[in-house]
């Protein structure tokens, strides 16, 4: 069973933002949609951009590098739903953002 690691305080995310954090060996990418928080591999499946870094637009993150879009809900690529970025279930607990590894 997954366990959920404590990666950001709440606070740190505000509405429209992503980041990169570190849960145990993974750069994860947090992403906060209108308050909901999302959890995805923060390596872009192109060239290894960093998502983290990305910019949000509604349910869309793009890579910061080579523009690759994905649905932050599923992970999928815009435009390929094949290619696929891990994601992770998040939870959030007072301030504390917690995501399953």
């Amino acid at each position: 069973m997954a366990e959920f690691v404590k990666v950001a305080n709440l606070s740190e995310l505000e509405a429209g933002s992503c980041k990169a954090v570190e849960a145990g060996r993974k750069t994860i990418a947090l992403v906060n949609g209108r308050g909901t928080i999302y959890a995805l591999d923060d390596t872009c499946l192109h060239r290894g951009g960093p998502l983290g870094e990305g910019i949000l637009e509604g349910s869309v993150v793009t890579c910061p590098w080579h523009m690759w879009e994905y649905n932050v809900c599923t992970g999928e690529k815009i435009d390929s739903p094949d290619i696929k970025v891990a994601s992770y279930p998040v939870q959030v607990d007072g301030n504390d953002v917690k995501v399953a590894l």
